[in-house]
């Protein structure tokens, strides 16, 4: 629900995802969990962009550390160790964790170079 009036407030409170404009009242503004900035129309269209990237990359970092758990786990409590007759330090494997969360950390630091859609 995107509205900007008092008469709007009571239905932004009960929408799933309520969207007040940034030129409506004061209730619509307080009653909204999403406020746009700008009175244009077009930062609702930011607005859908920029949620959908970061919900794809929750799931791109969830999928990257998932699969990098499922293989490095097992390597850190020593599946190579019969057939390499060593095991893997716990330095090595503390900083192979290091490595997964910094990745993790990175990738969703690059959201900060998000650029709006030309409209």
């Amino acid at each position: 629900m995107v509205g900007d009036g008092v008469n709007d407030a009571p239905a932004l409170a009960q929408a799933d995802v309520g969207i007040s404009v940034g030129s409506g009242t004061a209730a619509a503004m307080e009653t909204a969990p999403v406020l746009l900035m700008r009175s244009s129309l077009y930062s609702l269209l930011t607005f859908l962009d920029m949620s959908r990237i970061v919900f794809r990359r929750v799931k791109l970092n969830f999928i990257w550390a998932s699969m990098y758990n499922v293989v490095c786990i097992p390597i850190a409590a020593g599946i190579l160790y019969p057939a390499v007759d060593r095991g893997l330090p716990p330095v090595i494997a503390g900083l192979l964790m290091i490595a997964s969360s910094l990745t993790v950390m990175v990738s969703s630091l690059s959201l900060k170079l998000y650029r709006e859609p030309k409209h």
